[in-house]
């Protein structure tokens, strides 16, 4: 089984940092404008070390569970903390494969690939967290599967 690149934290945890510092700006924002008894000054910071702390861990876990494999017949992908998810993409149903970077990836010097599938919306998978290199060896790798499989599958 192949593992996403290690920068991947980063990012997830870099999100779940700026996540915490919307919450904790609510929270100042609420203390200052509303200015309710109850709640105390440190508030934000403690709302920002929470769910900071929180997103971290999530991340964390989150890049341990995170695992895919290319088969003979399919991609196989297993991820999810809270709910574990197994994903098996048959490529005889793969209709094109692309790599996107997002402006933070890029940043990281990552990439992903996206297999989109036939059958009803939503059906597609991401393999975040590969280096570009990596993710255009996938790319082309699932593009040459599903061409061939699509000949071995015709009727």
């Amino acid at each position: 089984m192949n593992r996403l690149h290690p920068r991947i934290r980063l990012l997830w945890i870099g999100r779940s940092l700026l996540t915490a510092a919307i919450f904790a700006g609510i929270a100042f924002g609420v203390g200052r404008v509303v200015d309710p008894a109850w709640l105390p000054a440190w508030a934000p910071l403690a709302v920002f070390v929470a769910f900071g702390g929180l997103g971290a861990t999530f991340a964390v876990l989150r890049y341990r569970s995170w695992r895919f494999e290319v088969r003979e017949d399919s991609l196989y992908l297993e991820r999810g903390v809270l709910t574990r998810v197994r994903t098996v993409v048959p490529f005889v149903r793969i209709q094109h494969v692309d790599t996107s970077r997002s402006p933070t990836e890029r940043l990281a010097g990552l990439a992903s690939t996206v297999v989109y599938t036939a059958g009803s919306r939503g059906a597609d998978v991401s393999v975040p967290g590969l280096t570009p290199g990596d993710a255009d060896d996938l790319r082309e790798r699932l593009k040459r599967l599903a061409i061939r499989s699509e000949g071995e599958d015709a009727v």
